[in-house]
């Protein structure tokens, strides 16, 4: 079945941020809420939408708004794919194919290199070419006592701000934040005044900005979890990005401080925080899960494979199968800190989903060849490629949209 997948204008934006909450078994934003944040929240011309038999009924949408991705050795333009839904009685139908296939489309068209979303089943996306690329482990610190181990980095200054001020302090200090790391992404106006809007409403919220040798360098925000025991709050980390150890410690160290808090939590952090190396009784750190964040989609391999920088390694030919985007499939020679398209037979084989879990480092070629995510045909290149793909860093993007 086809299906007419449109652009959505200005007086649609809404119903589709109505059918978007449905989806997710969500209540519509109310009148102030969607004048105050919602409708700033969209970027103009990027949502699409399929219409029912009636032509005027809405009965699935997308969107995606314009960032940028730290990727080894520099950034790239990206669709931050977000507001995906189809109505509960339209499932099953073929619409969010079209509508996958629809943005992809526009997306190349724009120039993006890459598309990035953060899945609400894992199932979904995958048969779209996204791949996971960066994970977060959720944590909880408790307050014992014991507090901080000695010899561990003490940190800077920290000073608390009015929410207020967070746009014009926190927000410029988040971009820069991330683009020290490889997964980070840019955020928007319209990401800030969202997601400021959703917290403020219900909570007081706990600003902290960090202060290292060099000025600003890190910042927390988190609120009280709701129905705590007056003296035993938990805080909940909604946001928080360091510099390094010194900025991490710091902000962590500052939150387990504040009175009347027992314990800190915090979701989707990165895997490599060095939260049980700080303190002194490292089971006072509970790591409560693991769950994927980034799921990646590189919509122009040959941009993104040779804007990346690459680890000392013999060449090796990577065979690349994309059944969405055609001009992407053939075969690359990545080496000599390099990568381009080739001809000849390949090495290795994935498909652009298994490029994407590894394009920043956060699985290893050999691994997803053990796992079946990749084909190897010369065992020996399997070393060849874990070399040339290696990072040093764990990637983590700590933007949710």
């Amino acid at each position: 079945m086809s299906h007419d997948v449109r652009f959505l204008g200005p007086d649609d934006l809404r119903a589709a941020h109505h059918l978007f909450a449905s989806a997710l078994l969500h209540a519509p934003l109310d009148d102030a809420a969607w004048a105050s944040a919602g409708a700033a929240s969209y970027a103009p011309g990027r949502t699409l939408g399929v219409h029912g038999a009636d032509g005027t009924t809405l009965v699935s949408t997308a969107t995606s708004f314009p960032t940028t991705t730290a990727v080894p050795g520099g950034e790239l333009p990206t669709a931050a794919v977000t507001r995906v839904g189809v109505r509960a009685d339209h499932t099953r139908r073929g619409l969010l194919t079209a509508l996958m296939r629809a943005q992809l489309e526009d997306v190349a068209e724009r120039g993006e290199v890459l598309a990035s979303l953060r899945a609400s089943e894992a199932r979904i996306y995958g048969r779209f070419g996204y791949g996971v690329a960066s994970r977060g482990r959720s944590v909880r610190v408790r307050r014992s006592g014991l507090g901080w181990r000695a010899g561990a980095p003490a940190g800077g200054t920290v000073r608390l701000i009015d929410a207020a001020e967070i746009p014009a302090v926190v927000a410029p200090l988040h971009d820069r934040l991330a683009r020290c790391r490889t997964g980070g992404i840019s955020r928007t106006a319209g990401w800030w005044g969202s997601m400021l809007t959703r917290l403020t409403d219900t909570h007081a919220v706990l600003a902290a900005v960090h202060t290292g040798p060099d000025g600003d360098d890190g910042f927390a925000l988190a609120v009280p979890s709701d129905g705590e025991t007056f003296g035993r709050a938990t805080l909940a980390v909604k946001d928080l990005h360091a510099a390094g150890p010194g900025a991490t410690a710091g902000l962590w160290r500052f939150l387990l401080d504040v009175d009347l808090v027992g314990a800190v939590e915090a979701d989707l952090r990165p895997l490599d925080e060095p939260l049980e190396l700080l303190l002194a009784d490292p089971r006072d750190c509970t790591v409560t899960g693991v769950d994927d964040e980034t799921w990646l989609r590189v919509v122009d391999v040959p941009a993104a494979l040779a804007a990346r920088s690459w680890g000392e390694a013999e060449p090796v030919l990577l065979g690349v199968h994309d059944p969405l985007l055609h001009a992407n499939s053939g075969v690359y020679r990545i080496g000599d800190g390099a990568a381009e398209r080739t001809t000849g037979t390949a090495d290795l084989e994935c498909g652009v989903a298994a490029l994407a879990m590894a394009y920043l480092g956060d699985r290893r070629p050999s691994e997803l060849a053990a796992t079946g995510w990749w084909t190897g045909h010369d065992p020996k290149a399997l070393a060849r490629a874990d070399a040339a793909f290696s990072t040093g860093t764990v990637p983590w993007c700590g933007t949710f949209f």
